[in-house]
C-alpha cells in the first residue's frame, strides 16, 4: 500500500485494490476491516475510509462502472451505512426510495462481480 495520509484520491486507489480482491465466497468486508487492512490510523479512520468510498463511488459511476463501494457493510449491519445510499441516489445510481435500497444494493453488488468476473476473463 502506498502511504496515503489524508489523500482520498490516493486512498480510494489503495481502496479499490483491496475491494477487487473480494469473492463471490467472501464478497463483504466491514468498514472497520478495511480501515486496518489500510493500515489507517486513529483518529478519524472511519471518516477516511467513507471519503475513500464515496471517492470510488464517484470515479465508478463517473465510468459507468458498478460500484465496488458497495461491497462494504456496516458491523452494526449486513448493508452499507446510510452515506452510500444517500450518496448513490445522489449519483443517479439507485432509486429515491428507501424501501428499493436493499435490492438496487443487491443487483449492485452482484454487478460488481459480473463486471469482476468479465475482467478477468
Amino acid at each position: 500500500m502506498t502511504d496515503v495520509g489524508n489523500d482520498p484520491t490516493a486512498l480510494a486507489a489503495d481502496l479499490r485494490a483491496l475491494l477487487s480482491r473480494r469473492t463471490p465466497a467472501d464478497p463483504f468486508t466491514t468498514y472497520q476491516e478495511v480501515a486496518t487492512a489500510l493500515g489507517l490510523q486513529p483518529p478519524g479512520t472511519i471518516q477516511r475510509v467513507a471519503a475513500a468510498l464515496e471517492q470510488t463511488m464517484r470515479e465508478d459511476a463517473a465510468a459507468g462502472r458498478p460500484m465496488i463501494a458497495a461491497l462494504v457493510i456496516s458491523r452494526a449491519g449486513d448493508m452499507p451505512r446510510r452515506g452510500f445510499f444517500d450518496l448513490a441516489v445522489a449519483l443517479g445510481r439507485f432509486p429515491e426510495d428507501p424501501g428499493q435500497h436493499r435490492a438496487a444494493w443487491e443487483a449492485e453488488c452482484a454487478a460488481v462481480f459480473g463486471a469482476q468476473a468479465d475482467a478477468s476473463s
